[in-house]
């Protein structure tokens, strides 16, 4: 078996975990609730949209509006939220990158989720840390759709831009890889709003459906 890719940059949230629906979602709501509590509920569809695009800090900068302190308390609800759930990875995708290491593969993480949280995931259900990882903690202009992150990984392991391929589920990933002119892949199982899907289909290098779509393509 060899592999099609030296490099994979996944992202974390609803690409590799099934985090949306239990953690991220209820606690903004929790939030918003608590500092709004005027303000009309955000729906599922609604923040998942707003996740695509604009993009979740657009969300909370640009569409919400939140005060510095209010930004300080939701992201606080969050942190409850996520120190208090460890989600469960999708089917199959501990063992496609548990083999894709083993081919000697490099494994990375681009997400919005914090490193520790991360490191927390991987080490209970795939038994070992990625080989580098930029999440939330990080400064703004840092975090993906930002280049930065796929740079600094380039860099690190002396990748070429064909190297590597990006899988995320939604538009600032595919923003992200295809700044630095890297193969994007688009995590269709999480998918559950036709807008989204069809958007996706369209614009990423490649779509799957299911991760033994995925698993068959990375490795040859």
């Amino acid at each position: 078996m060899t592999l099609k890719y030296k490099c994979l940059i996944l992202d974390h949230d609803d690409t590799a975990v099934k985090s949306t629906p239990d953690i991220h979602y209820p606690s903004f709501v929790q939030a918003l609730k608590e500092v709004r509590p005027n303000d009309k509920p955000i729906t599922f569809e609604e923040f998942v949209g707003y996740c695509f695009n604009p993009g979740f800090s657009s969300l909370c900068k640009d569409i919400i509006q939140f005060t510095d302190t209010e930004q300080q308390h939701q992201q606080k609800v969050w942190k409850k939220y996520t120190e208090s759930t460890v989600p469960d990875f999708y089917e199959l995708f501990p063992e496609t990158i548990q083999e894709f290491k083993a081919q000697g593969g490099i494994v990375t993480v681009v997400s919005h989720s914090e490193r520790s949280r991360i490191e927390r995931d991987y080490s209970v259900h795939c038994g070992f840390l990625p080989d580098a990882i930029f999440g939330w903690e990080l400064e703004d202009h840092q975090r993906k759709p930002h280049p930065y992150p796929i740079k600094q990984i380039l860099t690190r392991f002396d990748l070429q831009e064909s190297d590597a391929l990006v899988l995320d589920d939604l538009k600032p990933g595919m923003e992200m890889a295809k700044s630095c002119n890297i193969d994007f892949a688009a995590a269709g199982w999480s998918h559950s709003i036709p807008e989204i899907k069809q958007w996706m289909k369209a614009e990423s290098n490649y779509y799957f459906e299911t991760i033994k779509d995925f698993r068959d393509f990375v490795f040859l």
